[in-house]
């Protein structure tokens, strides 16, 4: 499907966006996914061609925090494979729905995670690290793999709110540890999307330069600027949505 290259420049500063504000708080797919619906690809190739470009801005995040010293290389250890196994059976269910309930469902999740982030408070500090087992940080890696299969935005969100809760996790590793999973999740789907020819090349490759931008830069910042910075952007991110839903709601 050819796109306008007014439209694919509009994608890749998105995708830019995106993957900025995605290293630091997670959020990223609330841009990209209802800017890729917008531009009027089908809702199948919508969230196939979200991931085919995804992959590259956690990949660069990740790649950027396994340089400091934020990451629990012994938890992301543990938390690959349940991602990616993850990952294939969200694809897999969302694969057996069919186009014309496909848009209305993505819509609806869309507004579910936009009104948990409006009314959940950002994640804090809430006491000295701890350690889980192996079999727990397991589970959370593959409920929301399963989950960014599926879907995805909020994903990163997600993540940060469950290390600080369950690991008492910094809110900047919890951003770091939270790129393990997210990558791990965005790297299998894209293969299955690919696999099934629901991913837009042109239009992935196109934004996939500005997440790769985007994910480096939001995490070289997070590492230099802490955990203060990700509440800031968890709360931001809120914000956005609360005025983009108004919008809709009220000024579209």
């Amino acid at each position: 499907m050819d796109l306008p290259l007014s439209t694919l420049v509009a994608l890749a500063v998105v995708s830019t966006i995106a993957g900025f504000v995605d290293a630091i708080a997670g959020g990223g797919g609330l841009l990209t996914l209802p800017a890729l619906m917008m531009s009027g690809l089908p809702p199948s190739m919508v969230l196939g061609t979200n991931k085919g470009q995804s992959v590259f801005g956690s990949g660069s995040a990740l790649v950027r925090f396994g340089r400091s010293a934020l990451l629990d290389r012994e938890r992301a250890r543990q938390q690959v494979l349940p991602a990616l196994v993850g990952a294939v059976l969200g694809v897999q269910l969302v694969s057996q729905i069919s186009s014309e309930l496909l848009r209305p469902l993505v819509m609806v999740l869309l507004s579910a995670v936009a009104v948990f982030l409006l009314v959940r408070r950002a994640p804090v500090d809430i006491g000295p690290p701890r350690r889980q087992p192996a079999w727990v940080a397991a589970l959370v890696a593959l409920i929301f793999g399963t989950y960014d299969g599926f879907f995805g935005p909020g994903t990163g969100t997600f993540l940060i709110m469950a290390y600080v809760a369950l690991w008492h996790d910094r809110m900047d590793a919890a951003s770091a540890n939270a790129k393990v999973v997210n990558f791990s999740s965005n790297l299998a789907s894209a293969v299955s999307f690919a696999l099934a020819g629901l991913i837009v090349w042109k239009v992935a490759l196109c934004m996939a330069v500005g997440q790769a931008v985007g994910g480096h830069l939001g995490a070289h910042i997070t590492i230099k600027q802490g955990h203060g910075l990700v509440r800031l952007v968890v709360v931001g991110i809120s914000l956005c949505l609360v005025a983009r839903m108004a919008w809709q709601f009220y000024g579209g």
